[in-house]
């Protein structure tokens, strides 16, 4: 079969790898959908020759069905032909944080698929069977693909600054995760304020429920939060950029005994501790994608409170487009894309 792999320097390359055989306790998917994530972005724009050969089949946000059994497979997710999402990494399975579905936590070692395991940007895949989250029928494989990561993520996130209807809720970037956090803080209660460079990344944030949009090339962020929340700020904020001044920013418009959340990855930040955080008894948490049944769980909200999360996906691509797929992303603007095998 033919996969998809990212040598760096913005290059995408089609290579031949053997069709994968199930081994003990795992499964082979024929894959129907696989997301791009801005994580894929970091093998795409690197140095040719920065990771070790052979390169893994690229794409982290598998969605598809079960078409082989391996082995001592018991896990009654595992039935051929159902339809599944992948948690896209796996542990030991054995130690306390496998144990609660946090296998990229694992204290021994983890496989994350798309980077070090093969990934979902090929036909066929083949992960352990505790990887496989139920897809609801009523969402479509490319949904399953982008909750499979980015959703899934900002769920968690959201979930995490327990947001509600007495919230304005600040989210900085509005590329895929932002955008999530955008539709599901506002099915959750929150009064969203949308933050972006890109009009019309903020154009779509108001179509999936912000209240309010911010362009940060034009206005300052903070001021214009403040000027929104009767000069005090946001009570939660949410940066998805995974840059300095985002970040930054994030901490600073939120108020006194506010909640702030960091989930973009990579970068700095630089703050005062005293006037930034502690004399405002700020709250900071981290929080890294989610669990297997936290993606079970985001995936049960989005059908429960039919979250419009088909208008997330702006861009649908055969997998021989991946060149242009991954140019068309690189370049921003978009919401999320996806390659489709139907």
């Amino acid at each position: 079969m033919k996969g998809v792999v990212l040598p760096g320097n913005r290059a995408v390359e089609f290579r031949q790898f053997v069709d994968p055989v199930p081994g003990p306790g795992e499964v082979v998917i024929a894959m129907k959908a696989s997301g791009l994530c801005g994580s894929d972005l970091r093998p795409y724009r690197g140095p040719a020759g920065s990771r070790p050969e052979p390169l893994c089949v690229s794409g982290h946000e598998p969605c598809g069905v079960v078409a082989e059994i391996g082995p001592g497979v018991r896990n009654r997710n595992a039935r051929i032909g159902a339809r599944v999402m992948i948690h896209h990494y796996s542990g030991c399975g054995v130690c306390k944080h496998c144990l609660v579905g946090y296998t990229q936590m694992c204290l021994e070692h983890h496989v994350v698929y798309g980077f070090n395991g093969h990934g979902g940007n090929a036909p066929l895949m083949a992960i352990p069977a505790g990887t496989l989250v139920p897809l609801p029928d009523q969402l479509s494989f490319a949904a399953g693909a982008a909750i499979a990561c980015g959703t899934g993520t900002a769920y968690m996130a959201v979930k995490r600054l327990a947001v509600s209807g007495r919230d304005a809720l600040a989210v900085f970037g509005q590329g895929p995760v932002g955008l999530s956090a955008t539709m599901l803080a506002r099915a959750m209660g929150a009064r969203v304020i949308a933050i972006d460079i890109d009009d019309e990344r903020l154009a779509l944030a108001h179509e999936l429920g912000a209240e309010h949009t911010i362009n940060a090339k034009t206005v300052d962020p903070v001021a214009a939060i403040r000027d929104l929340t009767h000069g005090e700020g946001a009570e939660t904020a949410l940066d998805c950029t995974g840059t300095a001044v985002a970040r930054e920013q994030a901490v600073k418009c939120a108020r006194i005994w506010g909640r702030v959340c960091w989930v973009g990855e990579g970068g700095t930040v630089s703050l005062e501790p005293s006037p930034d955080v502690i004399h405002k008894q700020l709250t900071i948490y981290g929080s890294w994608t989610f669990s297997t049944i936290g993606l079970a769980e985001c995936a049960e909200f989005i059908v429960d409170r039919a979250v419009p999360i088909e208008r997330l996906i702006t861009h649908r691509y055969r997998l021989d487009q991946a060149v242009e797929a991954f140019k068309t992303f690189d370049a921003g603007g978009t919401g999320k894309c996806v390659f489709l095998w139907e």
